[in-house]
């Protein structure tokens, strides 16, 4: 056991817990901006549609049902311009964490492999490495990596936590460079419908992959969009023969998407007013800190898309993380992400409009 935990790194949430103590003891309470955690309501046809689920004795499948397989397969067609998507390109997966963390696993790397991913990134990239034993590499453009040994490369648009979106030529360059070197490439793009300054595109949609998913797979989860962390609700699609050996081994490892969750999900994908109502509240609460932010004497980098504001005084992090503390605010340090964060904060507008409200006061 102890020789698997002593591949990983510090969880590096642990740190933060001075500062949430020191903001917590503000007068008015803490305002925790540091998670991307949704706190506004379940859509109720969500809910209802679980609860219409609730008598589910059976084991449900790995693959999912033919409902659910129809939803994704026309969200992916409809939303990501994916016009080719079927029911193989598809597979449900039991939140998009758990498949970051276990894929390199999965897909059979260790050592003398290497998986790719951004300098600045979110940190279960590097676990997934670490746990099947495979080297960490980042880069800051991919094709300019080495290929050699490249078991994996992730790609991440929007980012996390920069908010950075790749943009079509973009993506139709690193596809082509990776199909050229035979580079299995898996974009994580869970928070493709949060663009607020740029419009993101998937490396799906037709004009990215010429319609063919041929070595590359996109990630997708409904807990931003639909307000669903504490359900576990995502889904990979892309390159048939990819998710199909991932199905054979998801299969015996009993990785199965609960019956409920998959009912809700596929009322969540059939349903668009919902979106553009979660949409409007975060749009609202990320003007409000931004302009209360950059009053305050930061400057805000990136952050065309995502959940997040990227945000530095040209200072270390740390004293950024303690100043804001001292407010009453708890944010991320960027140095969470990689060392090229290590003069940045990350600041989530998942609070609700009271707490936003109440940072927005102090900030001024």
């Amino acid at each position: 056991m102890a020789a698997v935990s002593d591949r990983l790194p510090a969880f590096p949430w642990d740190k933060l817990e001075p500062y949430k103590k020191t903001a917590a003891a503000h007068p008015d309470g803490i305002v925790d901006l540091s998670v991307g955690t949704p706190v506004d309501p379940v859509p109720q046809l969500v809910r209802q549609a679980l609860i219409d689920a609730a008598d589910s004795p059976g084991y449900p499948t790995v693959w999912g049902t033919k409902e659910l397989r129809d939803a994704i397969t026309g969200w992916l067609r409809g939303r990501l311009g994916a016009s080719a998507a079927e029911h193989r390109n598809v597979l449900p997966v039991v939140g998009s964490k758990e498949l970051v963390a276990w894929l390199p696993t999965q897909l059979g790397l260790g050592a003398g492999d290497k998986v790719a991913y951004p300098r600045l990134a979110y940190p279960t990239y590097e676990v997934g490495a670490r746990l099947c034993g495979a080297e960490a590499v980042v880069y800051d453009d991919p094709t300019e990596l080495d290929p050699a040994g490249v078991g994996l490369l992730w790609l991440n648009s929007p980012s996390n936590p920069t908010g950075k979106v790749l943009d079509k030529d973009e993506l139709v360059r690193i596809v082509a460079w990776a199909r050229e070197h035979g580079i299995l490439l898996f974009s994580d793009e869970c928070y493709l419908e949060l663009g607020w300054e740029a419009e993101p595109v998937s490396v799906l949609h037709d004009d990215v992959c010429g319609g063919s998913y041929e070595g590359i797979v996109a990630v997708h989860s409904l807990s931003k969009r639909s307000n669903l962390a504490g359900y576990r609700a995502a889904f990979v699609a892309g390159d048939a023969d990819v998710l199909g050996e991932l199905l054979e081994i998801r299969k015996h490892g009993g990785m199965m998407t609960p019956a409920p969750v998959q009912a809700a999900t596929v009322a969540a994908l059939g349903d668009d007013l919902h979106v553009a109502e979660q949409r409007g509240r975060y749009a609202a609460r990320r003007a409000a800190l931004r302009t209360a932010l950059e009053a305050h004497g930061f400057r805000v980098e990136h952050s065309e898309a995502s959940l997040y504001l990227w945000v530095t005084r040209d200072e270390p992090c740390w004293d950024t993380v303690a100043h804001l503390a001292d407010l009453g605010i708890l944010v991320a340090p960027g140095d969470f992400y990689g060392e090229a964060g290590a003069r940045f904060v990350r600041v989530a507008f998942t609070a609700t409009d009271e707490r936003v409200e109440a940072a927005v006061k102090r900030l001024g």
